[in-house]
């Protein structure tokens, strides 16, 4: 099997620090790689679309909700801070891609949904990123894929 570069890292800490049992660097060095990886490949994607990554989730969010959703339940659900979605939901309303309504129950609060033409747009670029991912991940048959994410899920499970 090809060494990848954690593997160095794992060598040299064998001969420096031979009693310690270094192999969670093994695990937790390659998701960190694979994240960062895996981030530069999705933002070029979006880029592609004139979109940066936080802006795709706002969208994603919308479409996947397939109604209205307050700022509140984003916010919370994308880990943004109120403050920072706001910002992000302000250059989305004047880029014509969503949409701000007043909510019928509660004056203080408001709906975010998308437009036509976010909607548009976010079916277009899920249908880039979808490929993409499966671009990322063909190195793997689709049993490891399925065994890679059910360890992942068992790991995000018990930290979640």
């Amino acid at each position: 099997m090809k060494q990848d570069h954690v593997d160095t890292i794992l060598a040299q800490w064998q001969v420096q620090r031979p009693d310690l049992d270094c192999s969670p660097m093994g695990v937790i060095g390659r998701m960190d790689r694979a994240n960062h990886l895996m981030k530069l490949s999705l933002e070029e994607v979006f880029k592609q679309f004139g979109l940066m990554s936080s802006e795709f989730d706002i969208l994603a969010t919308l479409r996947r909700a397939g109604e209205p959703v307050t700022p509140t339940e984003m916010y919370q659900t994308l880990m943004f801070s109120s403050g920072a979605m706001s910002t992000r939901v302000d250059g989305l309303v004047k880029r014509g891609l969503v949409v701000r309504q007043a909510s019928e129950t509660d004056r203080r609060s408001c709906l975010v949904m998308l437009t036509d033409e976010g909607r548009t747009l976010i079916d277009a670029v899920v249908t880039a990123h979808v490929e993409n991912e499966h671009q990322m991940l063909n190195v793997l048959t689709e049993k490891e894929q399925a065994t890679l994410a059910s360890l992942l899920r068992k790991w995000l499970a018990s930290k979640e």
